[in-house]
């Protein structure tokens, strides 16, 4: 065997990301309606922000929207389920993937590569063995399946454990796992409700600051 295969690399969330405590899943019908939610988002104090492969041409834009937003946000692709979709993604420049599935050797490809990862599941074994791989941090999903409690259930075995919760996680949510030692919460739709399909993105922004605030409380 060898050395890295007994010392799985381990790369660190990036640093805006481990911050913030906060990654905002943005699952378009389009890559074409980024860029007014981003807009808002970005304003509104968001640092990392996940664009997820089932939106189409997600990678194709991927390099302008990292233009226009990376010097002050990280921005991860996500729903990353094969190799050849983590070796794309991180060739357009990705700061960190994200994936559904527990697979190690999706964790092995991308750290080798230099790139962050967060491989998810739901089990102790499928959340252990990608944090063994060298995760830097592993998804509980669906979370709203187990609620908060559940980290300090994990945390007993696997104390070193660091994890994101994803998955229904809504305000008071994201307060609760936070609470419970979550490394970051990564919310979706209780924060975007209809802005990408055209909602009004002033509330968008008030939404955004009350997440942002509440995040912030725990830094």
């Amino acid at each position: 065997m060898t050395g890295d295969t007994l010392t799985p690399v381990r790369l660190d969330l990036p640093a805006r990301t481990a911050a913030a405590k906060l990654i905002v899943v943005v699952r378009a019908s389009d890559a074409a309606d980024y860029d007014g939610v981003l807009d808002v988002l970005v304003e509104a104090g968001i640092r990392s922000v996940e664009l997820t492969l089932t939106t189409p041409d997600t990678l194709a834009r991927l390099p302008e929207l990292l233009e226009r937003f990376g010097d002050v946000a990280d921005v991860g692709v996500g729903t990353v389920v094969d190799r050849a979709q983590v070796d794309a993604a991180v060739r357009a420049g990705a700061h960190y993937l994200v994936t559904p599935v527990a697979d190690p050797d999706l964790v092995t490809a991308a750290t080798r590569a230099g790139v962050p990862i967060v491989p998810g599941g739901l089990t102790p074994t499928e959340l252990f063995g990608a944090w063994r791989a060298g995760a830097a941090a592993v998804k509980i999903f669906p979370a709203n399946v187990v609620g908060p409690g559940y980290l300090k259930d994990l945390r007993g075995p696997f104390p070193g454990i660091a994890a994101v919760p994803s998955g229904g996680v809504d305000l008071a949510g994201a307060a609760a796992w936070l609470k419970a030692g979550a490394a970051a919460v990564s919310v979706g739709g209780p924060l975007l409700g209809d802005a990408l399909r055209g909602g009004d993105l002033a509330a968008l922004r008030d939404r955004t600051s009350q997440f942002v605030s509440l995040c912030g409380e725990t830094t």
